[in-house]
């Protein structure tokens, strides 16, 4: 506000007057100066939140579109791997030591090892039959002399072909015999009819034989075929067997199996090595829960003779963190997890001591989460350069057949510089990128999760990641898609029971159907902990279990 000199009054009160009101409107537009300045800070201040949720948002949406349009492989394109991230963006920042390792980054490529082409060779242990083609007679004289021609050889071809189920019925015939006639007999009071004692069978009372439930059991649980399905095979085959009947021989088997499936779980916990994980499973008539609500399959994964996979299914309504507790009990070692909080080991509760190890592959899965949304995230990138170095270390280590002590010691000596780098990386990452970013929660979850993730490097049977156990998972998954849900607890408890041992007996390369049939066979005439031990998949060959 200007004033001009010459229109100021002379009387001092009256320019007193004046200084006065100038400076209580000054102090007034101060104070809406003032105000202005702190609105537009907070209008900025929110602006940038918002562009920060907008971006989280945008990436979060071209996503959930990636995984419902896209392909699911994980693995990067060789021009995803090979493209040079030129941008600079918020999200980035990434150290030019790092971006030059990735450009400089050397490929090795193997030696060149052609297939044979065509068919694969039948399996010698396919039963062969023969079908001779011969001349006749006349065709084999000669045209001239009449002598026969002599043979030189002959042209073998193979061909495959299947009888359908062939069922037959086994006829127990148990011979009677009465008294003897001498005088010593009657005298003797001994039993006047004698019987052939009849063998244990598996299910009593019943008509189906170890084979049949054997087989009705790997078509469902091996094979996801419901029981309804199998129900109309059997009656195109002229065999009336429904459905409940089916479910029933399945109830009971499994109800037989319990004390085997207490001896796969003793011996899982004696290990020092397991691997957990859950996946869900709907039950109709749960008590005090909605047919529609969720309950879990709990999965463990351990090691038996000469460190052989076993895996054991236990079925528990919940997902409670009091699950793991109680399928642990007093177990010590090493158990490998993914992130989800159930999995709290460090709890005074627990009876045990274990050691809680981690999966790469889970912070992965967030990395590449991130790349697939924004392609130019050079964070992303070089998160999975880092992993991908540590996963090769581990497969070429893994290759060379070293003792245990040999393959930790090496294995430790090549990663933990990687791993190290890695985490000086994420220390980095985490001053600078953006919390709520794809690639802010990939780098938060990975730094939370380190202490777990570096665990595997102290014990041979651990991998960097927990993928076994998933993938022990999927055949139970691919198989919920079949038969939807489990009527009853008690039908829940029998799946769990039958997917332990058809899957433990997968693992340890044997046929499910085979290894099933062998153990109901043997199970009515065990009694003993050691012949239950002897009857796991980790204690048999395929030989020992083929039909004789």
């Amino acid at each position: 506000m200007r004033i001009d000199p010459t229109t100021l009054p002379d009387d001092p009160a009256v320019l007193k007057e004046m200084l006065l009101t100038l400076n209580t409107a000054n102090a007034t537009i101060q104070n809406k100066y003032s105000h202005l300045e702190e609105q537009h800070s907070h209008l900025e201040e929110q602006h940038s939140h918002l562009e920060t949720e907008y971006n989280s948002l945008k990436q979060k949406l071209a996503d959930f579109k990636r995984m419902l349009f896209g392909k699911r492989s994980e693995k990067l394109s060789k021009e995803e791997m090979d493209q040079l991230f030129l941008f600079n963006e918020a999200e980035d920042g990434v150290d030019e030591k790092a971006l030059e390792e990735l450009q400089q980054e050397k490929i090795t490529i193997p030696s060149h090892t052609r297939k044979k082409r065509g068919r694969k060779k039948l399996a010698e242990d396919i039963p062969r039959k023969e079908i001779v083609h011969d001349l006749s007679d006349e065709e084999k004289l000669c045209p001239c002399c009449g002598k026969e021609r002599p043979c030189i050889g002959e042209e073998i071809t193979e061909e495959l072909d299947i009888i359908p189920q062939r069922i037959i019925v086994n006829k127990h015939i148990n011979k009677k015999y009465g008294s003897c006639t001498c005088d010593d007999f009657l005298a003797e009071e001994i039993p006047e009819i004698k019987t052939a004692k009849k063998p244990e069978r598996f299910i009593p009372g019943s008509i189906a034989t170890p084979g049949l439930i054997a087989y009705s059991v790997v078509s469902k649980f091996c094979d996801a075929l419901p029981f309804y399905r199998q129900s109309k095979i059997f009656s195109r085959l002229d065999v009336d067997i429904s459905r409940a009947t089916l479910c029933n021989w399945s109830l009971l088997a499994a109800e037989k199996c319990n004390p085997l499936l207490e001896v796969l779980e003793e011996t899982i916990l004696s290990g020092s090595v397991v691997r957990m994980d859950e996946t869900t499973v709907q039950v109709l008539r749960e008590e005090n829960k909605k047919p529609e609500s969720k309950s879990y399959m709990w999965v463990t994964y351990g090691y038996g003779n000469n460190d052989q996979p076993l895996l054991l299914y236990q079925y528990h309504p919940t997902r409670s963190s009091d699950v793991p507790k109680k399928l642990l009990g007093h177990y010590s070692g090493f158990v490998q997890t993914d992130g989800y909080n159930g999995y709290n080991f460090d709890d005074s509760s627990y009876k045990g001591t274990i050691t809680h190890v981690g999966c790469l592959a889970h912070a992965r899965r967030k990395f590449e989460k991130a790349y697939k949304a924004n392609k130019k995230s050079k964070c992303a990138h070089t998160a999975i350069k880092y992993i991908r170095d540590i996963y090769n270390a581990e497969r070429d280590l893994r290759e060379r057949k070293l003792t245990p002590d040999e393959f930790i010691r090496k294995r430790k000596k090549k990663i933990e510089p990687v791993l190290e780098k890695f985490h000086n990386w994420l220390c980095e990452q985490k001053k600078n990128i953006l919390p709520k970013s794809l690639s802010g929660e990939a780098v938060s979850y990975t730094f939370n999760e380190w202490g777990k993730i570096i665990s595997f490097l102290d014990h041979h049977l651990l991998t960097p990641d927990n993928n076994k156990i998933e993938n022990a998972i999927r055949p139970f998954v691919i198989g919920r898609k079949n038969w939807l849900f489990s009527n009853t607890p008690r039908g829940a408890h029998s799946s769990a029971c039958f997917y332990s041992l058809i899957e433990s007996a997968k693992a340890n390369n044997l046929e499910p159907y085979y290894y099933l049939r062998y153990i109901f066979e043997k199970l009515p005439n065990t009694k003993e902990k050691k012949d239950y031990r002897a009857l796991l998949p980790d204690m048999l060959t395929p030989e020992m279990i083929k039909i004789s």
